[in-house]
């Protein structure tokens, strides 16, 4: 096995594409805000028209290689999804990813073959249908399993995004097993966010400091052990430790219906987005908006994560703090 720190990359971008926020599920841990992003549903001239301007581009001087992730809410209740994948194909994109809670609406792997879609990622949140499905709702269970059954045996490659919380942790140890039962390719570990229409709920339920550097490296190893790659979020830096917001230093694009293209998904439930597309073009915001906290440089590490969730932080007696936060995109990742 061989671990590493994914380092940021200037030579390619990634696009996290809302084609819509709407979905048949309510998560506990649910990170959009509607009230911030609209109930649009993009219609697909607008959905080709957007994906235009962020194919081949050109970033620093070089023609940049593009990946490109279609979001929701739940975006296989799209009718047009199909439609959008074939034109991103068309269009060049490095690699196109569906993130999708199991259900797989409009028979999209009737619609779309794997040399359309590099990848098709399943959310479950729990190593058993009783701990997931109290955590994003009755019958996920059941949709995930079915649709990783289905997708695999149509030959697409299947990922899997778990998002560990006080909630489900204890079955994080299961996970290994029923990956390999799976045949899941890349396994994502996240780290609950406090944003979103449910940020006030206990906390969304975050585990502590102590407990993630406890058990996510340990389960990691056990999971590539069996084949699976991992990647989970690095999130603590220790004071030593130099910090690097991505933003600085890569291209990553998280684009709503209603326009806003925000570069730190940390900011998503604020008006703080670096861009927004009007008339077919990506237009720089005005300050104050995200792009002018990049830049600044705190003892704590993320900027972000010290004005929205000052709760992850812990400081010394002399007010020192006890760790630095790391870019919520910087991850970890374990190769079999």
């Amino acid at each position: 096995m061989q671990k590493q720190t994914v380092a940021f990359s200037k030579e390619s971008s990634n696009l996290f594409f809302h084609i819509l926020t709407r979905c048949n599920l309510r998560c506990a841990h649910c990170y959009i805000n509607r009230a911030q992003h609209g109930e649009t549903t993009l219609p697909i001239d607008t959905i080709e028209s957007w994906l235009d301007i962020f194919a081949g581009q050109i970033l620093d001087g070089c023609a940049a290689q593009t990946n490109l992730i279609f979001l929701g809410g739940e975006p296989t209740l799209h009718p047009d999804l199909a439609q959008a994948v074939k034109y991103a194909r068309a269009k060049g994109f490095k690699s196109i990813t569906i993130d999708t809670n199991g259900y797989l609406f409009h028979n999209i792997l009737d619609k779309v073959t794997p040399e359309d879609v590099d990848v098709i990622s399943f959310s479950l949140d729990g190593a058993t249908r009783q701990t997931n499905d109290a955590i994003r709702g009755d019958g996920c269970w059941d949709a995930v399993m079915t649709g990783v059954e289905r997708a695999a045996a149509k030959g697409f490659a299947c990922s899997m995004i778990y998002t560990v919380s006080e909630k489900n942790i204890h079955e994080l140890d299961l996970m290994p097993d029923l990956l390999k039962q799976l045949d899941i390719s890349r396994f994502f570990i996240q780290v609950v966010g406090i944003r979103g229409e449910t940020r006030d709920t206990d906390a969304r339920h975050q585990v502590s400091k102590e407990t993630w550097l406890t058990v996510i490296p340990e389960v990691a190893e056990q999971i590539a052990q069996n084949g699976t790659t991992v990647i989970y979020p690095k999130v603590f830096l220790h004071p030593g430790d130099t910090f690097e917001c991505a933003a600085r230093v890569s291209h990553n694009y998280f684009v709503f219906p209603n326009g806003r293209v925000y570069q730190c998904p940390v900011c998503e439930d604020f008006p703080l987005h670096s861009f927004e597309i009007l008339d077919g073009a990506l237009v720089p915001r005005p300050q104050i908006n995200e792009t002018d906290l990049f830049g600044l440089d705190i003892p704590e590490g993320c900027v972000m994560n010290k004005m929205i969730q000052p709760g992850n932080l812990a400081y010394d007696k002399t007010g020192a703090p006890c760790h630095k936060i790391a870019c919520c995109l910087l991850k970890e990742e374990i190769t079999p």
